[in-house]
């Protein structure tokens, strides 16, 4: 038997659901088909809505609105599910193309509320209680006071002659002698009086032979910038020497300034030297004056009457003042530096000549920290 020959054709058509898109359909002739396809009948599949049986051939038009239901049937089943699932949760859906915009309030800002205090189990903190207390006191500062006192006045110091009290001497004008004192105090910054006493007088000479704001006005900023050049900072302390003098003219009608707090606005014055300056110029009681030696002596290093270091005069001074009496703040800056010069100096101390030193009937010695392995028997 001789093998059938096959005729096929291609057909070509729109596709019906987008009339961009060709179609091409091989079709074979009637004996070919008939050769190939075996007798059985086509198993029956279920029918569904929508759905066409893959043996009947559908208008296009037809197909198309079948699939278009059976579509919207499907999204209907998934939006349905979606509803049923956010009741369950209790969740409201949100459109996403939608967003909700805050319109601002018209009514003012409420303050944020103050958080709670929790009660304590303890009970109301004791500050609630009880007033703040007095500052503590030293123990045996008054006998420690007293003892220092005592070898300052068998003993001459460097600042009993040269301090800044003793610069008023060139002058005999009252307002001179205010000023003289101010000028004397600045430049006595990392100066020793030995070292400052005669450049004071050499300065008065170079400006006109009298330490007066006239004369400082007048003067140019480059011969007294040579005049103190033996002391440290000379360069500051005639460019603050010049600006001082312009206060004083401009801002104080020519005079020191009274008080502490217009005293210390003036470039270069800080709260010792103007503490320092009232009290020797208008005998005014400011406070303690602190330098290198109260600050020193007074504090964690000697005596311990406070705990306070270098840079840290301000805050000593504050507590020297909290339990010093204040008719003792004249008394303490002049007593202690002389102290410090002639005795307790930093780099020398005299520890065998110093009656804080000797022991008591207790064993003790009235300085923690004495430098020395025997002591002196001297009774106080």
């Amino acid at each position: 038997m001789s093998p059938v020959r096959r005729s096929s054709r291609i057909s070509v058509q729109p596709s019906p659901y987008n009339a961009g898109v060709t179609l091409f359909k091989l079709e074979e002739d009637v004996a070919s088909l008939a050769l190939q396809t075996p007798n059985v009948s086509p198993r029956k599949r279920a029918q569904r809505r929508g759905v066409v049986k893959e043996e009947e051939e559908m208008d296009p038009v037809k197909l198309e609105g079948l699939l278009k239901i059976e579509y919207e049937e499907e999204e209907e089943d998934y939006k349905m599910d979606e509803d049923s699932a956010d009741e369950d949760f209790g969740a409201k859906r949100r459109s996403p193309s939608k967003k909700r915009t805050r319109t601002p309030s018209k009514s003012p800002k409420k303050p944020p509320a103050s958080p709670r205090k929790r009660k304590s189990a303890l009970g109301p903190p004791s500050s609630e209680l009880e007033p703040p207390s007095k500052p503590r006191e030293p123990e045996n500062w008054r006998v420690v006071f007293g003892a220092i006192r005592a070898m300052r006045q068998k003993q001459e110091a460097p600042v009993d002659t040269m301090g800044c009290h003793m610069a008023q001497r060139h002058e005999a004008d009252p307002k001179n002698k205010r000023f003289i004192t101010l000028v004397s105090l600045m430049l006595s910054a990392q100066a020793k009086d030995v070292k400052l006493d005669p450049i004071i007088a050499h300065l008065r000479q170079v400006i006109g032979g009298t330490m007066s704001l006239e004369a400082m006005l007048a003067a140019d900023e480059a011969d007294i910038r040579n005049a103190i050049q033996p002391l440290g900072l000379h360069k500051i302390k005639a460019a603050n020497l010049k600006r001082m003098a312009i206060d004083l003219r401009d801002r104080f009608g020519g005079d020191v300034p009274k008080t502490l707090k217009e005293i210390t606005s003036i470039k270069g014055v800080g709260p010792k030297v103007g503490i320092l300056a009232l009290h020797t110029a208008w005998d005014v009681n400011a406070g303690i004056g602190v330098d290198t030696h109260v600050l020193r002596i007074t504090g964690p290093d000697v005596l311990g009457w406070h705990k306070f270091k270098k840079k840290d005069a301000e805050r000593a001074r504050q507590s020297l003042e909290s339990w010093l009496p204040k008719d003792l703040n004249r008394e303490i800056n002049p007593m202690v530096v002389g102290f410090g010069q002639i005795i307790c100096d930093a780099k020398k101390t005299m520890c065998a000549q110093c009656t804080l030193s000797t022991k008591g009937e207790d064993g003790k010695t009235l300085c923690p920290r004495p430098n020395i392995k025997s002591p002196p028997e001297i009774k106080w």
